[in-house]
């Protein structure tokens, strides 16, 4: 372990002071001697002021670097500093993977630095340039007198600010709000139109500020959080690694050349460029000298530490010898082991190259390589080959002074300490310090660069506050007939801001560890409205119904049906309101049905119904339901409400039978039979049924009805065989047999003719208009039959289940032998 400055004994450092006191005994240098000297100091002399611990958290290494300021000559001086190498992967391109495992480094850091100066509570760190993003934006301001020095920092601060809501709008990320500004550098200012260097002392009306910021995910910033508060250290400040770096190799002063710095560490190569008096560009490359660990620990079959550190003894020309993982044992010279990796280093050069070209357009003056990754064999070389630079125009830097940095030890003098050296200068300046808030419970850190306030907390949480607004509540429109009534909701309530338990607003000043809740409002209602708060009863009609006095009023409907007027609207109903104006609508709101009540029934198994058409009057005249009414109209309803089955089913004689005509008669003459049964009991068409009854009707098998059939039905006599008369039978006026069939409606006629020709026939009763005897004038004694004359058949309504029910069915009973007029006949 190098020899580490102490500081004087304090009472914070008194256990420091032995092992301090046994290094200075046991070394004769210079330098040892002046570490004893400093240790026997006044503790009041030594207490020269704030002490910095500046914290780089590679990817291979942690080196940390405490100083102490002294304001008399304004000057950082490095009083310890310590390096500890990741024991595994816990970092890969510069992000934390594993957060306990380099906690427990940076704990051990932090152990082995407290030990020589007492307790730390905070570091500086820097991030890498992973995701980065950078943004070009300027701020304005009116200025009254002499530019304050707070004033400059205050411009540039609002320029970071508009950098920020320039990447909102650029849409280059899916959330804005997960960025953190992690650097900034200002390209110029303007004062008045005239560009500036610093406006610091000058006196104007309007300075600008154009500002180059970096962000990085908040992912990477908060796992750097995590390992902190792991070892109780708070963030003190954040910046970037190449914004570090160039504060160390490249002062202002030497800005306005093109000069490009690089820090390549394990995992990234962080791109910083330089000119026209001002950083203008910020870039990162996803490779570094992992990429050459890699490579030799695919080549040679080795764990990726050995590789490590077998590249770092080559890069350093010293012969190595390793056995890889199937135990092979090798003996290598260092060119040996860089030869077959050159590709991989010459592509680690070349994507260097392509950004430095992408950023700064050209090739640009200089170009310097910080970080341990600088080390690697032949890189720089490489590089300038890939710009088309002279190679001594590429080299790699160590920070042998640092402006504003004394006692530099000797560790120190390498290229991967230029990065914990700038984040320990940029710490000194009090830029961009950390502010840790709660807002709903959730932890954000905030640039303190100014007096921040919960609108900043709440900017930074991506929180819009007009979102946690209560909403109003939706409106409500009807309409009335032709007209539109519209109701509007309630508004909604704003939401409340909490600081801790007090209630405050957006310019609430906030502090380290405030916590802000953010309370919604709540969301405004909808009307309620009723039917009966828009439409009043209507007009009232007085009818009588049956002698019974009946107060009806008009109807009103909510989108077609009627409503009551406790019914609540809902946006869009359609209310109509009108009057009654015939007699079937009054008739309804009376409580009578205008076309009669109806009977359900089955029949045969299907469903069929049945209206009771009632009779109506209205002012003792037949009236229709559609005839209008008037106040103090009579009404008869007189309605049927015992309905038979003969009625319900259209059962008559008809069913059973057929009507023929003879001698301008009717007769029936039975065809088939019917069997009615009403809920399993034998009916009749007289019999009366109620609703929900079960009907069975069955109808026999209707017989064809033959002339002969007719001939009985009418008590066809024919003559006896002494008259010497023959006879013709005629059906609809042609001549038929006795087994010709005969059909609903025919006309039946018979025909005498004498057999003696040459005697005059017997005096008639009656005769045809040829001469010729008819049946009746034959039998016009005869007895008549008493069967029931009939109306000629009518259509006939359709009832179902009739049909279906008018088949043959086995149970019907067999129709009565027939007999023929061959019967009636004597046979001489």
């Amino acid at each position: 372990m190098p020899t580490i400055k102490e500081p004087a004994k304090t009472k914070t450092a008194a256990k420091t002071t032995a092992p301090a006191k046994k290094t200075a005994a046991r070394s004769k240098t210079a330098k040892a001697a002046k570490a004893a000297k400093q240790a026997k100091e006044p503790a009041s002399k030594k207490a020269k002021g704030e002490r910095i611990f500046s914290l780089d958290i590679g990817t291979r290494s942690v080196i940390g670097i405490v100083a102490e300021h002294d304001e008399s000559d304004d000057q950082l001086h490095i009083i310890a500093t310590d390096r500890l190498e990741h024991k595994t992967r816990a970092m890969l391109d510069g992000q934390i993977h594993d957060v306990p495992q380099v906690a427990a480094i940076i704990e051990k850091v932090k152990e082995s630095l407290e030990a020589k100066t007492g307790p730390i509570k905070n570091a500086a760190v820097a991030a890498a340039g992973r995701a980065l993003y950078t943004m070009t934006a300027e701020a304005e301001m009116e200025v009254n007198g002499l530019i304050t020095a707070e004033q400059q920092r205050n411009l540039d601060f609002a320029g970071v600010q508009a950098a920020q809501a320039a990447l909102t709008d650029s849409h280059t990320v899916d959330d804005p709000t997960r960025y953190y500004c992690v650097g900034y550098s200002t390209i110029r200012y303007v004062l008045d139109d005239i560009q500036l260097k610093s406006l610091v002392g000058q006196r104007g009306k309007k300075a600008k500020a154009v500002v180059i910021a970096t962000f990085l995910p908040r992912q990477v910033i908060d796992s750097m959080q995590s390992a902190l508060h792991a070892t109780n250290l708070e963030m003190r400040a954040l910046t970037l690694e190449p914004i570090a770096a160039i504060n160390v190799l490249i002062p202002p002063t030497m800005r306005h050349l093109n000069l490009v710095l690089v820090d390549i560490g394990a995992g990234t190569s962080d791109v910083a460029i330089t000119k026209n008096g001002s950083v203008i560009a910020y870039g990162m490359v996803p490779l570094a000298g992992d990429e050459v660990t890699e490579a030799i620990s695919q080549r040679f079959l080795l764990d990726f530490n050995v590789a490590e550190d077998i590249k770092r003894r080559a890069s350093n020309g010293e012969d190595v010898s390793f056995t890889d993982i199937l135990g092979m044992e090798y003996n290598l010279t260092a060119n040996e082991i860089i030869e077959p990796v050159l590709p991989n280093i010459e592509n680690l050069a070349a994507a260097i190259s392509k950004q430095i070209i992408e950023l700064n357009g050209d090739a640009p003056q200089a170009v310097m390589l910080v970080g341990g990754g600088s080390l690697t064999p032949n890189l720089a070389a490489f590089v300038a080959d890939a710009l088309g630079m002279p190679q001594n125009r590429v080299a790699v830097r160590k920070p042998d002074k640092v402006d504003g940095i004394t006692d530099l030890p000797e560790e120190l003098h390498s290229p991967d300490a230029v990065t914990p050296l700038g984040i320990l200068k940029i710490a000194s300046l009090n830029t961009l310090h950390f502010l840790s808030v709660y807002v709903n419970d959730e932890e954000y850190s905030l640039f303190n660069f100014r007096e921040l306030t919960i609108s900043d907390a709440l900017l930074n949480a991506g929180i819009n506050m007009r979102k946690y607004n209560g909403h109003p509540g939706l409106g409500l429109m009807v309409s009335l007939g032709t007209e539109k009534k519209f109701f509007p909701g309630t508004l909604g309530t704003f939401a409340k801001i909490l600081l801790g338990d007090e209630e405050a607003d957006l310019d609430t000043v906030i502090h380290d560890g405030a916590h802000i809740t953010i309370i919604p409002g709540e969301n405004g209602t909808t009307p309620t409205v009723r039917l009966g708060d828009l439409v009043t009863a209507g007009q009232e009609y007085t009818i009588y119904v049956n002698g019974r006095e009946k107060h009806i009023r008009q109807h009103v409907t909510i989108n077609g049906k009627e409503a009551s007027a406790d019914q609540l609207l809902a946006d869009g109903d359609v209310i109509e309101s009108r009057e009654f104006k015939s007699l079937g609508e009054a008739l309804l709101a009376a409580g009578y049905p205008p076309t009669g009540r109806k009977i359900h029934y089955k029949l045969n198994g299907s469903d069929s119904s049945y209206s009771c058409t009632p009779e109506i009057l209205l002012n003792d005249a037949p009236a229709s339901i559609s005839m209008p009414i008037h106040e103090g109209d009579h009404i008869e309803y007189i309605a049927d409400e015992e309905p038979k089955l003969g009625d319900v089913l259209d059962v008559n004689d008809a069913d059973t039978s057929i009507v023929i005509y003879y001698e301008n008669n009717e007769y029936q003459i039975p065809s088939a039979s019917i069997e009615l049964m009403v809920n399993g009991r034998k009916a009749s068409p007289g019999t009366l049924i109620d609703d929900g009854c079960e009907i069975t009707y069955v109808k026999s098998e209707r017989t064809a009805t033959t002339v002969s059939d007719a001939l009985l039905a009418v008590n066809f006599q024919p003559p006896a065989a002494t008259s010497r008369m023959t006879f013709t039978i005629l059906v609809n006026g042609l001549p038929v047999d006795f087994t010709d069939p005969v059909k609903n409606g025919d006309i039946l006629e018979v025909k005498l003719t004498s057999l003696d020709k040459t005697n005059e026939a017997p005096a008639a009763p009656s005769a045809s208009a040829s001469g010729v005897q008819t049946l009746s004038s034959i039998n016009a004694s005869a007895p008549r039959t008493g069967l029931s004359s009939l109306s000629h058949p009518a259509t006939r309504p359709h009832i179902p289940g009739l049909s279906t029910a008018a088949t043959t069915s086995p149970s019907a009973p067999a129709a009565p032998p027939r007999r023929t007029i061959a019967d009636f006949i004597r046979k001489d």
